[in-house]
C-alpha cells in the first residue's frame, strides 16, 4: 500500500488501459478519479472498482480533455472531493487510420487535440497541486507509435511522438522538484482501439478476425497482443516512491518490438 494518501487522476479511465491502471493504483492504496466522456461507462467502471475496494476512494468525472476550461474545472473539483492530485495518468487517446494523402486537416487536428493537447491541458491543470505538495508522478500513455513509424496513421504517430517529446521536456523542467514525468509506450494492446483496428482490417481486406488479430500481433516478437494488466503494472511501478530516479523515460511495453 505504498500509495496510501495519494490521489490519481486518470483520463480515459472507464475501460482498457485506464481502468486496469485504476485497479492497480487502488491496490497500492491510492484514491482514484477516473475521467472520460461517457458518463454511463464511468458509472459502470466505478461500480466494478468499488465492489473490490473501499468505494470512498473512487470518483468519476465526465470530461473531454480537448476542452481546456472543462479540464481545469474538473481537476479542481476532483481535488475538492478526494484531495490534491499527486498522480496524473494521461491515458485518453484516439486512433483513426487514413493514408497520408487522404488525411484531412480536420482529422489531423483531432488526433493532435486528443492525443497530445489533452495531455497538455491536464498536466497544466494538475501541476500546481503537485508543486504545492512537493511530490508528483506524471505518466503519459504514448505508444510504440511514439517511438517508431506506422503507415496509414501518420497523424496519430505524429501526436504520440509529440507526447514523448513533451514527456522529456517536462521531466527536465521538474527534475529538481520531486516530480517525475515518464511515458509508457504499449504495442498493440487488447483495447477498444485494437478492436477497431481489427474491424478495419477485416473490412478492407476480407480477412477473418483471427487473421486480422494475427497481423497486428506479428510485429511483437512474442507473437501476441499486450494485455492491459501488463501496461498497468509498468504504470504502477513508475508511481511508487522507490521509482523516483525514473524520469524522462519512454518505456516500451511491447514484447520486444522496440529495443
Amino acid at each position: 500500500m505504498q500509495l496510501t494518501g495519494h490521489h490519481a487522476f486518470i483520463t480515459g479511465g472507464s475501460r482498457g488501459i485506464g481502468l486496469a491502471c485504476a485497479r492497480a493504483l487502488l491496490a497500492q492504496g491510492a484514491s482514484v478519479t477516473i475521467a472520460g466522456r461517457d458518463g454511463a461507462s464511468l458509472a459502470a467502471a466505478a461500480a466494478a472498482l468499488a465492489a473490490q475496494i473501499d468505494a470512498s476512494r473512487v470518483a468519476t468525472c465526465v470530461l473531454d480533455v480537448t476542452d481546456e476550461a472543462a479540464v481545469h474545472t474538473a481537476i479542481a473539483a476532483a481535488a475538492q472531493q478526494l484531495g490534491p492530485i499527486t498522480i496524473l495518468l494521461n491515458n485518453a487517446g484516439q486512433a483513426q487510420p487514413a493514408p497520408f494523402a487522404k488525411t484531412s486537416s480536420r482529422h489531423w487536428q483531432q488526433m493532435l487535440d486528443v492525443n497530445l493537447t489533452g495531455a497538455f491541458h491536464c498536466t497544466q491543470a494538475v501541476l500546481p497541486q503537485m508543486l504545492e505538495k512537493g511530490w508528483g508522478r506524471i505518466i503519459n500513455i504514448a505508444s510504440t507509435a511514439g517511438l517508431k513509424g506506422y503507415k496509414y496513421v501518420s497523424a496519430y504517430v505524429a501526436a504520440k511522438h509529440g507526447l514523448v517529446g513533451l514527456t522529456k521536456a517536462l521531466a527536465l523542467e521538474l527534475a529538481t522538484r520531486n516530480i517525475t514525468v515518464n511515458a509508457v509506450c504499449p504495442g498493440y494492446t487488447e483495447t477498444d482501439i485494437v478492436q477497431d483496428a481489427v474491424a478495419n482490417i477485416m473490412q478492407k481486406t476480407g480477412r477473418s478476425e483471427e487473421q486480422a488479430r494475427a497481423e497486428l500481433a506479428a510485429g511483437n516478437p512474442q507473437q501476441k497482443l499486450v494485455q492491459v494488466e501488463e501496461v498497468a503494472s509498468a504504470v504502477a511501478w513508475l508511481c511508487q516512491p522507490a521509482s523516483s530516479a525514473m524520469t524522462g523515460q519512454s518505456i516500451a511495453v511491447a514484447g520486444g518490438e522496440v529495443m
